[in-house]
């Protein structure tokens, strides 16, 4: 049976080819800039994800640590 390629797909390729192709031409300098411009993104929109979710480094299980008693069964 073969997959049909949808239009999104192709288009979503297209965009990541482009993207690269930018990357590419970039300077140090500017590659140095967007990465930082990332982060900062992620820092000020997703920043309390790493906390909300115990990965925090602290231990592999940090995450079931965190979180054990917020789970109540039955009632």
């Amino acid at each position: 049976m073969t997959r049909k390629t949808s239009l999104g797909s192709l288009l979503l390729a297209g965009a990541a080819a482009y993207g690269l192709y930018r990357l590419s031409k970039m300077s140090t300098e500017e590659r140095n800039g967007l990465v930082e411009k990332g982060r900062r993104l992620f820092a000020d929109n997703l920043g309390n994800l790493k906390s909300a979710l115990g990965r925090n480094g602290s231990s592999p299980d940090a995450r079931i640590n965190s979180f054990s008693g917020d789970v109540t069964y039955g009632g």
